[in-house]
């Protein structure tokens, strides 16, 4: 029944891959999309990965080569912004008791990690191509791409992220907004001491963290209210992120000695967004950042794309009619589980933008965390 049935997926981020790999595994045939050349093999800095994250990229059987290459911990730390440790605590094992509650490793590697699976899972990839028209009707929809070519499909997955162009072809008016804030984040060598994600809360920037990445690397980031990104020159970005990061202490000083190359430092501004009623139009259906966003101040951005992929991979699979019905569960069984994260998450950035003092942030989080044990 599967094996004839041809899926498009437009996107290869982290949604794109993981829903591809579900999907040849039951034998769907998948054909994937990606503007981009390099398959955004390159771009970022570091990512948090935690549990509910790492369930779904070890049913992915990609589990074993994050854990090498990534860095596996258990607990997370509060510091005042000189450095002094004010709090410590196990942090909450969402992915299950046999997972590490945290794994964070360099985005480019965890990139190519999905990219090595998706080669060899079968899946036909075409790099530098973007979907042009889509058109609809009762059984399919045939598409229009960029290179001239054209397709029919049974189903399109979008999983062109935050500024999807998909989203905005099937009539989802759904727009990421601002939430006020931005973060600067850049790659580092670890200081032996760095064996966790440490927050500090206050000074200079609303939270200045980072997170090892291995045994050798790691992330670091602060977060400030979002300026006019034509007033920060690129060639400065390292200069901005150094006059913040400089009035930390602890392990600080050793990070921030290494923040001089403007070209490795990443400026984003947060970004929130929640597609209501619905997350497919026909054929055409959404994951990941084109239907959901939320500042990454709960670091859930990455798991709720790969759960995205999880639950809507096992819906097709498990299904033999791909109708209105079916997208329907789709959409109510992530909307209850997403939009608890994604309200959280924008909480925990107002309250310090309103600079509310005895704002239960721990307790948030731990709430939300606890949440996400339970399965997508």
């Amino acid at each position: 029944m599967n094996e004839a049935r041809t899926v498009l997926v437009i996107g290869g981020g982290a949604a794109g891959n993981a829903v591809t790999l579900l999907l040849r595994r039951a034998g769907i045939d998948v054909h994937l999309i990606e503007a981009k050349e390099d398959w955004n093999a390159t771009a970022g800095s570091g990512i948090t990965l935690q549990g509910n994250a790492l369930r779904v990229l070890r049913e992915l059987g990609v589990w074993d080569q994050v854990e090498a290459s990534g860095y596996g911990f258990g607990s997370v730390g509060i510091t005042a912004p000189d450095g002094t440790v004010l709090h410590a605590q196990d942090d909450i094992r969402s992915g299950g008791d046999d997972l590490p509650a945290t794994v964070g490793m360099q985005r480019p590697q965890l990139q190519r990690i999905l990219i090595e699976a998706v080669r060899a899972c079968g899946a036909s990839v075409r790099l530098g191509v973007t979907a042009e028209t889509l058109d609809q009707d009762a059984d399919g929809v045939t598409v229009r791409f960029s290179d001239g070519s054209e397709g029919r499909y049974d189903l399109v997955i979008a999983a062109d992220g935050l500024g999807s162009a998909t989203r905005a072809a099937i009539g989802i008016t759904a727009k990421p907004e601002p939430t006020g804030m931005a973060i600067w984040r850049v790659a580092a060598p670890r200081p032996t001491g760095v064996e966790r994600t440490d927050l500090a809360y206050g000074g200079p920037a609303f939270i200045a963290g980072y997170c090892p990445t291995s045994d050798s690397t790691l992330y670091a980031y602060v977060v400030e209210a979002n300026r006019d990104r034509t007033t920060i020159p690129p060639e400065s970005y390292a200069d901005e992120m150094r006059r913040l990061a400089q009035a930390y202490g602890g392990n600080w000083p050793e990070i921030t000695a290494h923040i001089t190359d403007p070209t490795q430092v990443n400026y984003t501004w947060f970004d929130r967004m929640l597609v209501e009623g619905s997350w497919h139009r026909g054929r055409v259906v959404l994951i990941g950042d084109a239907a959901h966003c939320c500042p990454p101040t709960l670091a859930q951005g990455a798991a709720l794309s790969l759960e995205d992929a999880w639950v809507l991979a096992q819906l097709l699979t498990g299904s033999g009619t791909w109708d209105d019905a079916l997208f329907q569960q789709y959409y109510e069984r992530r909307i209850a589980r997403v939009r608890p994260v994604v309200e959280a998450s924008v909480q925990i950035g107002q309250w310090q933008l309103d600079g509310v003092r005895d704002a239960d942030v721990p307790g948030l989080m731990g709430r939300t965390m606890t949440m996400l044990r339970e399965l997508p």
